[in-house]
């Protein structure tokens, strides 16, 4: 196994959105997680380990006791070629879309969704591509057209697995892109992930007036309204909208936008991966 496929603990409670300290009890009581040791004597997590524990938040959201859910989640492990799959799955899928080759990017995602949850093809694959093209659409590396193309592949395929997310049998939650904003690749995957949850989803899209959500919000009793950007002027050119929003309904403000938007909302601020503010706005939910 190469030296890459192997996580320190706290890469693994970033990639999974899980405390250390959960991780811990989970792998002292359940042998939920079975590291390697370095040769210093740390414990190193596989990729394995971290599909077992998106198996065990799954089962968990779906209102299975602890034990019984790190029961099912060791009794199925993940399939024996997700790791090395896993291993280089953002590269490939960069140089197929890179190509324009469709065929190949969907070939890869097939594979990938065939041996692994959807939280970990996210988390470890989707989130982590998109954030690099942006990177490198900024550095002028990857042209408009490839840009273009990328995001019409993955927007296209994360809705096809997003269909009937609107039927979960939890809270519902209304998700929408902030008037003018066009970039909603990351809210689909955050959909996707607290639909995994239970949540039941109302999507609508990109560039969404915020009277429009209002009125969505009211008309399926939604538990929480998020609001996407990827930069904070979205946010604050609507400033006073957000705060009405705010004042009728549990608001959150999501995206590479939220952190540095610095309004005086009374708003949940979701700026980190989808995967892992999925589980937090669960837990903030339970908590309440």
């Amino acid at each position: 196994m190469q030296d890459s496929t192997l996580l320190r603990i706290g890469e693994l409670s970033r990639r999974s959105g899980v405390s250390p300290e959960l991780l811990r009890a989970w792998e002292r009581r359940y042998q939920l997680l079975h590291p390697a040791r370095s040769q210093g004597g740390l414990r190193l997590y596989t990729l394995e380990d971290l599909e077992r524990v998106r198996l065990m938040q799954q089962h968990l959201a779906r209102g299975l006791a602890a034990a019984e859910a790190a029961a099912l989640a060791t009794e199925q492990p993940p399939a024996s070629g997700a790791e090395p799959l896993l291993a280089d799955a953002k590269d490939d899928l960069a140089d197929a879309l890179g190509a324009f080759d469709e065929p190949r990017a969907h070939a890869l995602l097939d594979s990938l969704l065939g041996a692994a949850t959807i939280d970990t093809v996210l988390a470890t694959v989707v989130v982590p591509y998109l954030h690099e093209l942006g990177e490198r659409w900024e550095r002028g590396e990857a042209s408009i057209a490839q840009e273009h193309f990328a995001s019409a592949v993955l927007r296209g395929r994360l809705l096809g697995l997003a269909r009937g997310w609107g039927r979960g049998l939890g809270p519902p939650i209304v998700l929408a892109c902030a008037p003018g904003e066009q970039h909603d690749l990351g809210l689909i995957a955050f959909g996707l992930a607290l639909r995994g949850r239970g949540w039941r989803v109302i999507y609508l899209g990109t560039d969404t007036p915020l009277t429009s959500v209002a009125d969505a919000a009211h008309a399926s009793s939604a538990v929480f309204v998020v609001i996407s950007a990827v930069t904070p002027t979205r946010f604050r050119a609507h400033r006073d909208e957000l705060r009405d929003l705010a004042r009728k309904h549990r608001l959150c403000l999501g995206g590479a936008g939220a952190a540095e938007a610095a309004l005086d909302v009374d708003a949940e601020i979701l700026s980190g991966d989808p995967v892992g503010e999925a589980d937090r706005l669960t837990a903030l939910l339970e908590t309440r």
